[in-house]
């Protein structure tokens, strides 16, 4: 048998048996670490403090106790709390101002906090009641969503524009007639069937509210128009009456778009007279004629008024001669709007004698009343006199060559008069241009006097 050489030191590696092979395999496998999480480390794990405010949160609608909380954790729990929390548990609990701004913004598209007061609060409340209105439908809304909600927003409503209100929804009108004859109601009338939403009990525990502004009519009808939706009824006044009679903080009531006629006006001024803080009435785009404007006369005369605007109405020359009697017997009134009527020339020379006296009026607006050269003549007596007027509109009437000359004669020595529109007043324009001088020179006396004051840097 043949030996290997005596230098070859080599010598055969054997190969691994087929089980050697397996249980290497395994034991290399068996010590590989597979965990549930694969993103689990011990940095992320959160702190104790961290874990129980994250269980507040959660939890807050049943246990609310941010009030037993250090300021810091209280200002964590409110950067998370949920917008969708029920008022109940929010209202009188939260304070802060950005967990309501978040309220706001997360609701509303459009939110300027100026229009508030700059408190966010008070904007989430106010807008959420307006909504609740808006939308309410008597006899099928439950009341006590307004009920409800008034011990939670009563503190922070001050202001409440709603420019919306739902009739009853409409039902077969033989069934109706069926359901009254056994009653006796007059079903003839038409108002049965569009009943508003009664204010009284919601205005009346809002003690802060100062400014009310109503239209009694619907937005996007479309195909379903009908002149019924828009009929602000003898009920409804008497309502409205009512509750703003005993809104006793009231500084500002508008009522407008809303067919007031002469009766409603009558009954509203009643109430409203010797209101202890009422400054602004606004019944524009109504109804309202000669009689209606001789209740407001009265009322002009025993309340502390200041603004009246009867824009767009149906007031005549004995509706002027009533409220130019009032503003040269007794009146605080500084501004007087009748825009668009038709108190022509008897009307307006009433109110150009009572401005011969009255030292109140600021403000007068008398465009579109189908006045002429008789109301400018004596309105340039008002000029050389009266050293209160600020501002006088006479646009879109019939004053003349002559009326516009008259209006210049009047001003040569006023120094008060700051504005003068005779826009479409078919005034010769070289007596409009000196017009337009002596108000510019007057109005800039007025800005030397008084400058702006500069914001601090």
């Amino acid at each position: 048998m043949q030996q290997p050489a005596t230098g070859d030191r080599s010598t055969a590696i054997p190969s691994p048996s087929p089980s050697q092979a397996s249980f290497d395999a395994g034991s290399y496998y068996a010590r590989r670490c597979i965990t549930e999480d694969p993103n689990w480390s011990l940095v992320t794990v959160p702190h104790l403090t961290e874990l129980c405010l994250q269980h507040i949160v959660h939890n807050f609608e049943k246990n609310p106790i941010l009030n037993y909380l250090l300021p810091e954790h209280q200002r964590k729990v409110l950067d998370r709390l949920s917008t969708g929390l029920p008022l109940a548990v929010t209202a009188n609990l939260v304070s802060d101002e950005e967990y309501w701004k978040r309220c706001c913004t997360e609701r509303w598209q459009l939110c300027d906090v100026s229009n508030y007061g700059d408190s966010w609060k008070r904007m989430f409340f106010e807008r959420h009641l307006e909504n609740i209105l808006k939308c309410f439908i008597p006899n099928t809304t439950d009341p006590n969503q307004v009920l409800e909600l008034i011990p939670l927003c009563k503190g922070y409503v001050r202001k409440l524009e709603i420019d919306q209100f739902l009739p009853p929804v409409k039902v077969d009108q033989k069934e109706e007639r069926d359901d009254l004859s056994d009653t006796g109601s007059d079903f003839e009338s038409g108002e049965v069937s569009v009943q508003h939403y009664d204010l009284k009990d919601l205005i009346t525990a809002l003690p802060h509210l100062e400014e009310l502004h109503l239209t009694y009519g619907v937005k996007d009808c479309g195909m379903n128009f009908e002149w019924n939706l828009f009929n602000f009824t003898n009920q409804d006044c008497c309502n409205l009456a009512a509750a703003v009679k005993m809104c006793h903080n009231l500084k500002v009531f508008k009522l407008t778009r809303s067919n007031v006629d002469d009766e409603k006006t009558k009954l509203l001024a009643r109430s409203l007279l010797d209101h202890p803080c009422l400054v602004e009435l606004n019944l524009s785009h109504n109804l309202i004629r000669d009689k209606g404007a001789q209740a407001l006369g009265k009322l002009i005369s025993r309340s502390r008024l200041e603004i009246l605007d009867l824009c767009n109405n149906q007031i005549h020359h004995l509706g002027a001669q009533a409220l130019a009697q009032a503003l040269a017997e007794k009146s605080t009134l500084t501004s007087l709007n009748l825009r668009l009527n038709c108190v022509e020339d008897k009307g307006g020379e009433a109110i150009g004698r009572a401005l011969l006296t009255n030292t109140t009026l600021k403000s007068i607006h008398l465009g579109s009343n189908n006045l002429s050269e008789p109301t400018a003549t004596l309105f340039s007596q008002v000029l050389a006199q009266n050293t209160t007027l600020r501002s006088i509109n006479f646009s879109c009437n019939h004053l003349g060559l002559d009326g516009g000359k008259q209006l210049l004669a009047g001003l040569a020595d006023n120094k008060t008069l700051t504005e003068l529109d005779l826009r479409r007043a078919e005034v010769d324009q070289e007596a409009e241009y000196f017009i337009h001088q002596i108000v510019w020179a007057n109005r800039e006396a007025v800005r030397l006097q008084h400058p702006i004051a500069k914001p601090p840097e």
